[in-house]
């Protein structure tokens, strides 16, 4: 039977993960997307059950007490976890589970999943970070210097992953995942490790 294989991405807020992640599953339909829960309000744009499970604090902090997340964190005043259920199901039909989480929570599966193969997605420079969090429009200049000063924190905890991809372009990024990814599969079915 194949192994599945457990990826773990994470990388400053507007670095472009999500994108990344997206253009990468549309080149490889092997890769899955573990949908995160979240306490925070939806985005405009945003769909339940596509980009986040989106519930309420009380109902989060029930998913805790039952044991229904596989890691969880409190990040910029709101809770962020990753759903248990889903995840080993997927692993078991042997597919890439990609977990798109802050370095925290990415710390938190590493501990429990040690075989997890972790990547971090950086910008091409911190000022370029800045452009693409203010160009989003979404957040008052308060917050995008809180997020600024999270991204700090973040890219200095770059080489606790297994691997660093910078976001020059989204197909040169998504290449590279999808390259990582498929090595590691291999690897992982072989009973062996990458080289990392």
């Amino acid at each position: 039977m194949k192994s599945g294989l457990l990826v773990v991405v994470s990388g400053p807020a507007g670095v472009g993960k999500g994108t990344v992640v997206s253009r990468a599953r549309e080149k490889n339909n092997n890769i899955v997307y573990s949908v995160s829960a979240t306490s925070r309000k939806p985005r405009p744009g945003e769909v339940e059950g596509r980009n986040y499970f989106f519930v309420s604090r009380e109902r989060f902090n029930e998913m805790i007490k039952n044991n229904e997340l596989l890691e969880w964190v409190e990040y910029c005043g709101n809770f962020y976890g990753t759903p248990r259920a889903y995840v080993e199901e997927q692993l078991k039909k042997g597919r890439i589970v990609l977990l798109e989480i802050e370095v925290e929570g990415a710390g938190n599966i590493k501990r429990q999943y040690p075989e997890c193969v972790s990547i971090f997605i950086a910008p091409p420079d911190p000022d370029e970070l800045k452009r693409r969090i203010t160009g989003r429009g979404t957040e008052p200049p308060d917050v995008i210097e809180k997020r600024m000063r999270r991204a700090k924190e973040e890219m200095e905890r770059m080489s606790e992953y297994d691997y660093v991809i910078i976001n020059d372009t989204i197909e040169d990024a998504s290449d590279r995942l999808i390259e990582i990814l498929e090595i590691e599969l291999e690897a992982a079915n072989k009973g062996t490790s990458a080289n990392r």
